[in-house]
């Protein structure tokens, strides 16, 4: 019996030995990768065990539980961050590991730019490289419904900023991120925004921003652009923004605006219709965003490109018409200037 045991012991041992022999060659070799390089993507919450098939399912020529063997004994395997990797020939088991941890991911980026619209962002996402177009289909109101958020229109929701991912990533993804961050920004103007602010809601606030916007050409007039359309809503005057005429013909138009388009009946249109439009027209940066609610004091109600970049801006009409005649002499008859008062 005591013979029978001592066998035993030794047998296991002996298998013991040889399986971390073989483990220690699975840590320490060059894995057999089924070609020069492999691309390995892994989703966030997915389980090791998961990992591991999706390792070998990439292309890597080695048993699903080695490389779960792998993860679980070095301790480390919480610290596997989801994206996408890139494998080469030469890569070992632990520097498998190493990157998997250390988040060392083939990543590619995405740029949201201040100022654009909802149709340039999803043109964007529909030709982004590496990403899984799950939202291709969707209508805008079923991205903002997607988001929990059905009640709201998607127009100006969305943060301007550079979004990195791994491929394989959806686009949903990227949606939720620029949603939450646009949320989180959004909220922090609106905590600074002062008593007394003829903006009543922070999505006034987003409104006003996405004007600002649109209608600023260097940013230290963001404040007093601002101040311009604060002081029109506080006197009960229309806007008379131009960008939101604009907004309100769509895609159609010709990048001609004329005297016919400043008339015509649609919501956007603050040459006619008084008080904010009611929704964003695009996405604003976090500059615009503050600039919305903290305007620059001034009695300030009109303003008129100069040519350079810059706004002129005027207390009176009779001040803002010598500023159209000196600064916009050469501009088209068939155009009013941003905003004028008819």
């Amino acid at each position: 019996m005591i013979r029978f045991l001592k066998i035993t012991f030794l047998t296991a041992l002996l298998a013991g030995l040889l399986g971390l022999t073989q483990l220690l060659w699975w840590v320490m070799a060059p894995l057999n990768l089924g070609s020069p390089v492999i691309e390995l993507s892994i989703e966030p919450g997915t389980p090791v065990k998961q990992i591991a098939q999706e390792v070998v399912r990439s292309g890597v020529d080695l048993p699903a539980y080695g490389i779960y063997l792998i993860f679980r004994l070095s301790g480390q395997s919480k610290q596997i961050r989801a994206g996408s990797y890139e494998l080469s020939r030469g890569d070992s088991g632990w520097d498998l590991l190493e990157k998997l941890i250390r988040g060392q991911e083939n990543l590619r980026a995405l740029t949201l730019v201040e100022g654009w619209n909802m149709r340039q962002f999803r043109a964007l996402l529909d030709k982004a490289d590496g990403l899984r177009h799950e939202s291709s289909q969707m209508s805008d109101q079923e991205i903002m419904q997607m988001l929990g958020h059905p009640e709201l229109a998607a127009e100006g929701r969305f943060y301007p900023d550079t979004y990195t991912y791994g491929k394989g990533t959806s686009d949903r993804n990227i949606l939720k991120r620029a949603f939450h961050a646009m949320d989180r920004h959004l909220a922090i103007a609106w905590g600074e925004h002062p008593k007394g602010s003829v903006l009543k809601s922070a999505d006034e606030a987003l409104i006003l921003a996405s004007i600002v916007e649109k209608e600023t050409g260097a940013a230290s007039d963001r404040p007093m652009i601002s101040s311009v359309f604060n002081n029109r809503l506080q006197l009960g005057m229309p806007l008379q923004t131009d960008p939101t005429v604009i907004y309100g013909l769509g895609p159609n138009f010709d990048g001609n605006l004329r005297r016919a388009d400043l008339r015509s009946n649609h919501p956007w249109n603050t040459y006619i219709h008084t008080g904010l439009p009611p929704t964003p027209i695009a996405m604003p940066g976090k500059a615009a965003l503050l600039a919305a609610v903290h305007p620059a004091q001034s009695e300030a109600l009109y303003f008129v490109a100069k040519g350079d970049g810059r706004s002129q801006f005027s207390n009176t009409l009779e001040e803002h018409n010598a500023a159209v005649q000196k600064y916009q002499l050469n501009r088209v008859k068939d155009y009013t200037s941003a905003p004028t008062n008819n």
